[in-house]
């Protein structure tokens, strides 16, 4: 299996160039991204809230809080670690807007499909061993339509746009969600994350392997 870790100069500049696109009018910008790090662990979100845009990072709020204890849960990291030794990723990286009924809106498929490049060329660069996606969205790009229920708890061996990758399906931490908060859905979280606990990319990552920088 390879082992040499890419180099971080080359993801600097994907992300530079990330946050000057413009291909989606309806989308609010600035780009949300994450660090510049040098992972083989990829978290995908589905798309920015209101707040990230202006803390200027992904899960910046109330969900992040809940994603970042799950991840404290499985791994011992702070929420500072986690953002070093996971690449954050999304469907989509500029907030939608809102409905206007309410609520968030879904990107549609061509905003999708446009920023589904920016994702292929961050498998490219990083050649991730595991992919976390997290709520519906994200786990339609990788595993299609599914219920939770049959996705949440268990790892699947995918291709991604020629790349086998093992991807471990989380649920989304809003709180608007009750699916986490109750059965199945909190014993499937504690499977999914006793998993994400026991991946050699998340225990390579513990020391240190994918921090920006380090070999």
């Amino acid at each position: 299996m390879e082992t040499t870790p890419p180099s971080p100069a080359p993801i600097q500049q994907h992300l530079a160039a990330l946050r000057r696109c413009t291909l989606c009018p309806r989308m609010h910008r600035p780009v949300v991204v994450g660090r510049p790090v040098v992972s083989r662990i990829i978290l995908v979100g589905q798309a920015p809230g209101d707040k990230e845009p202006v803390l200027g990072r992904p899960f910046a709020w109330t969900a992040g809080k809940t994603l970042f204890k799950w991840l404290n849960q499985a791994t011992g990291w702070t929420e500072d670690e986690a953002r070093d030794r996971v690449y954050f990723a999304a469907v989509c990286r500029c907030f939608p807007g809102k409905k206007p009924q309410g609520g968030d809106r879904v990107p549609d498929e061509d905003e999708i499909g446009n920023c589904g490049r920016w994702l292929e060329r961050e498998f490219a660069l990083l050649r991730p061993r595991l992919v976390l996606p997290v709520g519906k969205l994200a786990i339609t790009q990788f595993l299609g339509e599914r219920p939770l229920t049959e996705v949440v708890g268990r790892s699947f061996q995918v291709t991604y746009r020629g790349h086998q990758v093992e991807v471990i399906p989380l649920p989304h931490p809003s709180g608007a969600s009750p699916w986490h908060r109750m059965e199945p859905g909190k014993t499937l979280l504690r499977t999914a994350l006793a998993l994400v606990a026991a991946h050699p990319a998340a225990k390579a990552a513990s020391d240190g392997v994918g921090l920006l920088g380090k070999e």
